[in-house]
């Protein structure tokens, strides 16, 4: 059976239309799922701009379904899957809006400091979406919110998660390993744990500061000894205002 997001029996007339090519201007036909087409004016490869994976952000096949995509689409196809991650933490959290907000801030940091470090952006976002996600478990089973419990239990949880998204098994263990340590790093650490690792404590010390908020001098230090990452660093004197006087 044809995918009918795929077939044209079902395409309607805006499914077909032209868009400027960036490099000379000229028009560019394209069909809904074309990845790319070649401008005829200037021989330039142009990506669809209007191409929308949908159940291609999840879906196992989407590599044979697509075939070759150009880096600027893959890069959309994994921050679609993160955002189906992110929905699935919302879901899993339910009104539990205060650990909503905080994985979607360490999600934004973690976008940062990711793209700044070269970093995965899939797994970064993934993990970030997902790296508290043993905290339900934890009070139930344990009473307690405590880091040791969270990691221990928040990898199965979030495999779960995954496998019903038809994540790659690579990515999901990769972040559940992640999530599995994700407050205490390894004397050796991916690029990936430590753009989370940074993500997350710059968050934890901008939520902890609310209550009790640092001495200058002393919330620079705990930022140079602790964070791992040069990009995290710059982040968090963004974040906490430290470059200026």
């Amino acid at each position: 059976m044809k995918c009918p997001g795929q077939d044209t029996r079902y395409w309607k007339p805006k499914d077909i239309f032209e868009a400027p090519c960036p490099t000379c201007g000229s028009a560019v036909e394209f069909f809904k799922d074309d990845a790319v087409r070649t401008c005829s004016g200037c021989g330039e490869r142009v990506a669809n701009p209007q191409l929308d994976f949908g159940c291609a952000s999840y879906c196992k096949f989407a590599a044979q379904c697509l075939k070759e995509l150009p880096p600027e689409v893959l890069a959309r196809q994994k921050h679609l899957f993160a955002e189906r991650v992110a929905c699935e933490m919302r879901r899993y959290f339910g009104d539990d809006e205060k650990r909503i907000r905080h994985a979607e801030k360490v999600a934004q940091l973690a976008e940062l400091i990711a793209r700044a470090e070269e970093a995965d952006m899939a797994v970064v976002l993934t993990a970030a979406y997902l790296h508290d996600i043993g905290i339900k478990d934890a009070e139930r089973l344990y009473n307690s919110t405590a880091a040791k419990y969270q990691e221990e239990l928040g990898p199965l949880t979030a495999r779960g998660i995954l496998q019903s998204l038809h994540a790659g098994e690579q990515l999901v263990d990769e972040v559940c390993d992640i999530i599995g340590h994700h407050h205490h790093p390894r004397l050796v650490e991916t690029t990936n744990f430590m753009a989370l690792y940074d993500a997350d404590l710059i968050t934890n010390i901008q939520e902890g500061d609310i209550e009790k908020p640092r001495e200058r001098d002393k919330l620079a230090a705990l930022i140079d000894e602790r964070l791992l990452t040069a990009a995290g660093k710059r982040v968090a004197q963004e974040v906490f205002e430290l470059s200026r006087p």
